[in-house]
């Protein structure tokens, strides 16, 4: 018997999955995919058609039988009602490349011939500040699920989601200077789509001794959710490349946070990035992260170069 069977998911090779493309056009250029693409990725225009093409194709109809769905609602309770956003939650592990997913699948969406309206958040401007992690003594437990500030994460997925008339206030971050930015933001007025993006999407909190759990959680306003994976070895050497390049981009700025691993060596800066991704990243993706992988209705699964070699899509 088909082994599929007795999974909760459909499995495709990335060669069955570009099938599924069938005559969708391609609309980006592959300059326009060069400023999408993160640090350290090499997403080709040959992936983007055969893997992000057939997936925004499935996106586009599942958002297409939400708004029908909204339609013959309104129409049973003979009312009319202000649509709210489709909402698509994007999670997986440090460096796994969760930022250029939701790009790309931005791009792509925002051109199909219904033109929806697609904005992207990344939860990284719901971290507490520094100054309140140093309070809290959790700088060395950014990116845990308790240095996020999940009740204004939820209060702001709840606004959106009730389709609200008027803007909805984003905070934002800067990996440049390693924290919230308190004087610049982010404001979204009815989306079509929304994409959420980050490591703590899918997580749901534990409930500790003498604490009762939220009744909300932020997978609550999902419509869609995508897990990206890849082994852990992959995970690491991708986190390690990506912190040696930084040191002639980004870390070079005498005002970049980490402007002091600037002047490393291959061989200390291989050593440092391995102890932060040892001390931090690995336990977050063990404790916290990789757990909520199947909680994911489509799982992209990534090969040793980047590129996505699976699809898991869950049955409906």
């Amino acid at each position: 018997m088909d082994k599929q069977s007795f999974s909760p998911y459909l499995t495709f090779s990335k060669e069955e999955w570009a099938e599924l493309r069938f005559h969708t056009p391609m609309t980006i250029t592959e300059s326009e995919l060069e400023e999408l693409r993160g640090i350290n990725e090499s997403v080709s225009i040959s992936e983007v058609e055969n893997i992000y093409l057939p997936l925004t194709r499935l996106i586009n109809l599942y958002t297409t039988a939400s708004q029908q769905l909204h339609a013959v609602t309104d129409n049973f309770f003979a009312r009319s009602t202000r649509k709210v956003p489709y909402m698509i939650g994007i999670a997986g592990s440090v460096a796994v490349g969760k930022s250029t997913t939701a790009r790309i699948i931005r791009a792509l969406l925002a051109r199909w011939p219904n033109h929806p309206s697609v904005e992207i958040i990344t939860t990284d401007g719901f971290l507490y500040p520094n100054a309140v992690l140093e309070e809290k003594g959790l700088m060395e437990r950014k990116g845990f699920p308790e240095s996020f500030n999940l009740p204004a994460l939820i209060a702001c997925l709840d606004q959106l989601k009730a389709g609200i008339e008027k803007e909805v206030e984003v905070p934002l971050y800067s990996h440049h200077v390693y924290d919230v930015l308190e004087s610049k933001k982010q404001y979204i007025y009815q989306p079509d789509i929304v994409i959420v993006e980050g490591i703590n999407v899918l997580q749901v909190p534990q409930n500790e001794e003498g604490t009762s759990l939220p009744s909300v959680f932020v997978s609550d306003f999902f419509d869609l959710s995508i897990y990206v994976d890849a082994k852990e070895e992959d995970l690491h050497s991708w986190y390690t490349d990506r912190f040696k390049k930084l040191r002639a981009t980004s870390f070079s700025d005498p005002d970049s946070y980490f402007h002091r691993f600037a002047t490393l060596s291959d061989e200390e800066a291989e050593s440092i990035a391995t102890d932060i991704w040892n001390r931090i990243n690995y336990v977050n993706l063990k404790e916290n992260i990789e757990p909520t992988r199947r909680r994911g209705d489509i799982i992209l699964k990534k090969a040793r170069d980047h590129s996505i070699e699976q699809i898991h899509l869950r049955k409906i």
